[in-house]
């Protein structure tokens, strides 16, 4: 089971860090990524941290503002979102796959597990 929180009301250009929480399993050697889906829009890609967690994949539009990582010990990832956009404001969801390649990380449909989304409001 996956559980984001973190979510809130901010201003555009402040910061918010989400967390995913796994229960009942490890995310040692499982790939985490985090989606989000806006008002009247399709949910897309936001950034995903590999297997391995040596490696982190971003989409442009968060390129250079968000971090993902992991702590391992604590059972959880983080996406650290600076920066905030209006454009930012969505549902953010996580996801946890075993087994996902590489080169389908940006890909909704391959991920097994989600989690419940959690809310990020930007305002301007």
């Amino acid at each position: 089971q996956l559980q984001a929180s973190g979510g809130g009301v901010v201003q555009a250009g402040e910061s918010l860090k989400l967390s995913c929480a796994a229960y009942g399993r490890t995310l040692r050697g499982v790939a985490v990524g985090w989606f989000r889906q806006a008002p009247g829009k399709e949910r897309e890609f936001v950034a995903a941290s590999t297997r391995t967690g040596g490696g982190a994949v971003y989409s442009n539009s968060v390129k250079g503002r968000f971090t993902i990582s992991r702590d391992n010990t604590k059972n959880t990832v983080y996406l650290q979102m600076n920066s905030l956009k209006a454009e930012d404001t969505a549902v953010y969801y996580c996801a946890a796959d075993g087994t996902i390649t590489s080169s389908s990380l940006s890909t909704e449909s391959a991920w097994d597990y989600w989690g419940q989304g959690t809310l990020v409001t930007v305002s301007s």
